[in-house]
């Protein structure tokens, strides 16, 4: 007990050593930085018109930042395993204020897109503070230390949606970014006093680092199955976000942005389970949820397909309908990452960067694809066709768990 008093109170990452408190901050602080990633999904219908996007290319805006998140976790996040832990967290969020400040005074498209991309790179510093709060932990509290984490994150996720919304519908769009810029610069002043040291073991150079992710994923056949059902689950994720939007201002809810961004909370609701999964988990029970997971992701889809049928008439079942999709899917969703991010995290504990950085590294290549096909699938067939999509989304993901069971 007295080690890890000790270490806690030098300040360096040790087992067993992480507080209530140090919990709340890591949740805090992903759930603020992770905003930046999904607001753009319900501001696609103020910035796509402002430069000149169509439906179909709309979902662009909400896949660069998701695009370039993907790039930092494979290209940044395997510092994490070079380099001190808590200053490459200042770094990469001092980054992502400049980049939040850019956007604020885009001047086009093709620099938003850019300083977008910027961000999203640059908010990957999420999957370095995950595996510090991991390394903090005992084996046996692990999952839920994840849990507990990733319910930040999640809420994050589905807060951003909402507070976009509300600002933007206030202020116009480039307001969120200046909010985002200002909540992550002090956030930065708190982690620069807060955050625990955590240097890795590692000593491979930054080269050889970035080529052993292949290896990695070859190696771990749990690393392959949980990325592939992760990235799957985001593809649904963002799919659902980026569309549900453009069906909210049709007849019969003909809801603005104030409207959208009610809804949005709706699914903050899912964030609720986050730390049930990593206690599922921690009971051997990772594979019974994962499949629980991705049935609640199918039904979401067919409940959102019934309720988005209704073109007259009340609004108000088809609106709680909706509704209760979105819960379901978030449940869904989050269950599935929740528990892939606890098996992640005992493969390699000496690579665990790296291993973070690729499973959310792929799976948000699927968020990014989904992101794209929205607008495909809005534009070829409105919200029936999104709804198809998302549900051959579930089946496939369904199917990984009955092809490829768990080791």
């Amino acid at each position: 007990m007295s080690t890890n008093v000790t270490d806690a109170a030098c300040g360096v990452a040790r087992p067993g050593s992480i507080t209530g408190w140090q919990v709340f901050l890591f949740a805090v602080a992903v759930g603020v930085i992770v905003t930046n990633l999904f607001a753009p999904q319900t501001l696609v219908g103020l910035i796509g018109p402002a430069f000149g996007f169509g439906t179909g290319t709309g979902g662009l805006v909400a896949m660069a930042t998701l695009l370039g998140y993907a790039a930092g976790l494979f290209f940044l996040v395997p510092l994490a395993d070079l380099l001190e832990n808590r200053a490459l967290v200042l770094r990469m969020l001092g980054c992502a204020v400049l980049a939040a400040i850019a956007a604020t005074l885009a001047p086009n498209a093709g620099l938003l897109m850019a300083v977008l991309f910027v961000l999203g790179a640059a908010c990957s510093a999420i999957q370095i503070l995950v595996p510090i709060a991991a390394s903090m932990a005992e084996p046996e509290r692990r999952g839920r230390i994840i849990g507990d984490v990733m319910s930040g994150l999640m809420i994050g996720i589905l807060l951003a949606r909402p507070a976009a919304s509300l600002i933007a519908d206030t202020f116009g769009w480039r307001a969120f970014y200046g909010t985002s810029a200002t909540a992550m610069l002090l956030l930065g002043a708190v982690l620069a006093m807060r955050l625990p040291r955590r240097r890795p073991a590692g000593d491979a150079g930054y080269p050889a680092l970035v080529a052993s992710l292949w290896k990695l994923l070859r190696s771990e056949p749990e690393l392959r199955r949980h990325s592939l059902t992760a990235s799957l689950s985001m593809a649904a994720f963002s799919l659902f976000w980026t569309s549900v939007a453009l069906r909210l201002a049709e007849p019969p809810f003909d809801l603005g942005q104030r409207g959208i961004a009610l809804f949005a909370l709706a699914g903050a609701g899912g964030a609720v389970v986050t730390p049930l999964f990593g206690r599922a988990g921690d009971h051997g029970w990772t594979r019974q949820g994962t499949v629980l997971s991705h049935c609640l992701m199918l039904a979401a889809f067919a409940l959102s397909a019934w309720a988005g049928l209704a073109r007259s008439g009340s609004w108000l079942l088809p609106l709680l309908l909706l509704g209760a999709g979105a819960v379901l899917l978030d449940v869904g969703v989050t269950g599935d990452q929740t528990l892939g991010r606890r098996v992640i995290n005992l493969l390699q504990p000496e690579a665990r960067g790296r291993l973070n950085g690729l499973f959310v590294g792929l799976f948000f290549l699927g968020g990014a694809a989904g992101s794209a096909i929205a607008g495909l699938a809005w534009a070829w067939g409105g919200w029936p066709a999104v709804c198809t999509i998302g549900i051959a989304i579930a089946l496939a993901a369904l199917a990984v768990d009955c092809l490829f069971p768990a080791q």
